[in-house]
């Protein structure tokens, strides 16, 4: 290559490709299957939720491929003011925002509303690798590490403030990509310690997050417990194979709202363990493809934005499959390309296209 002469791009990646556009598809029609009763009962139209699904999958696509044809190293000059966008919309979801179920998480932009939390996520990928590689020589030192980390926790709290489990997301995504690049692993012994607490007095703050606890440990005791034990019945009487596509019992408005954070426990009741096996395997080869382009990306740059992706899908998936089984308490988390949301699926796909760069470029 000529000095001066720009890098041509070599083409995206095509086994992370086959990858992303199989869990899209599966998850669409499971989310069909799932959706459709609730859909004709709420709105009197079975493809209600299919179709603003597929609406917000053709947006992210595209969002994919632009992102995935730019080169990610002009994301460099882009990461800070980025990451005062995401701090400013927290603020404004705090502020302003639209509350539904208890909860301030969105923003309405004339008829459209939309989740600031998921851009957040991107955005931080892309400033804490920023940040991480301009500290790269003083990675070793704990209080560079800290700084780090502090330099997350204005987003940690804003987004912790109305939806605990999303902070959850966030910070794990802050602590892989660090752990990543640091050549020392017994400093995070400490910080995990540090974390520990943290959480603790966090979680005592509020009641509600205790009470959490208390309707994980049994749930057949409470009123809010309904949800988790309905869940459980619908993985239980899926067997190895399952009902049938299709053919869900509990999604008749016994698991409320189905389509979102529960979506797994009709996937193992209409599919059985074979189906949500089958799952869960897609979702390892996602975080296996991101593996090996964080391994052979040209810069820790790139490396850092594959690792954060691989960290967030890889936290995300754990912690969904984790709630719908009874493994933790129920924190509201969604399984990616599969549950229902529009916002979620648009900045996932970005969140791809940003991987597509980083294998291309």
């Amino acid at each position: 290559m000529k000095q001066g002469e720009k890098p041509e791009a070599r083409g995206m990646d095509k086994v992370l490709l086959v990858i992303v556009f199989l869990l899209v598809i599966t998850g669409l029609i499971i989310l069909y299957s799932t959706s459709s009763y609730n859909g004709k009962i709420k709105f009197d139209d079975s493809f209600y939720y299919l179709k603003k699904q597929i609406f917000a999958t053709a947006v992210g696509l595209a969002g994919m491929y632009v992102t995935a044809k730019t080169d990610y190293h002009i994301l460099e000059k882009l990461a800070v003011p980025g990451y005062l966008l995401a701090v400013g919309l927290c603020i404004a979801v705090m502020l302003f925002g639209d509350e539904y179920n208890g909860s301030k998480r969105w923003l309405s932009l004339g008829p459209f509303s939309f989740q600031p939390s998921e851009y957040v996520k991107v955005a931080l990928i892309v400033f804490l690798a920023w940040l991480v590689t301009r500290n790269v020589k003083k990675i070793g030192r704990i209080s560079t590490l800290f700084r780090i980390m502090l330099s997350a926790l204005p987003v940690v709290g804003l987004v912790g403030a109305s939806n605990l489990s999303t902070a959850v997301i966030i910070l794990g995504i802050a602590v892989i990509l660090i752990f990543t690049a640091s050549p020392k692993y017994g400093q995070f012994l400490f910080m995990g310690a540090a974390g520990a607490g943290f959480m603790a007095v966090f979680l005592g703050l509020e009641s509600y997050r205790l009470e959490r606890i208390a309707i994980w440990q049994n749930p057949e005791k409470y009123e809010k417990g309904y949800q988790t034990l309905q869940g459980l019945y619908a993985i239980g009487s899926g067997g190895l194979f399952g009902k049938g596509l299709g053919s869900s019992i509990q999604k008749l408005g016994f698991v409320p709202e189905a389509q979102n954070d529960m979506i797994f426990s009709i996937i193992c009741e209409e599919l059985g363990l074979a189906g949500a096996v089958l799952v869960i395997f897609l979702f390892f080869l996602l975080i296996w493809r991101f593996f090996v382009i964080a391994s052979h990306a040209k810069d820790l740059f790139g490396a850092l934005i594959a690792a954060g992706a691989m960290g967030h899908m890889m936290i995300q998936v754990i912690l969904n499959i984790a709630v719908v089984t009874n493994t933790i308490p129920n924190t509201g988390i969604t399984l990616p390309f599969i549950s229902y949301g529009g916002t979620s699926v648009v900045f996932l796909l970005v969140e791809m296209g940003l991987v597509f760069s980083v294998a291309s470029w």
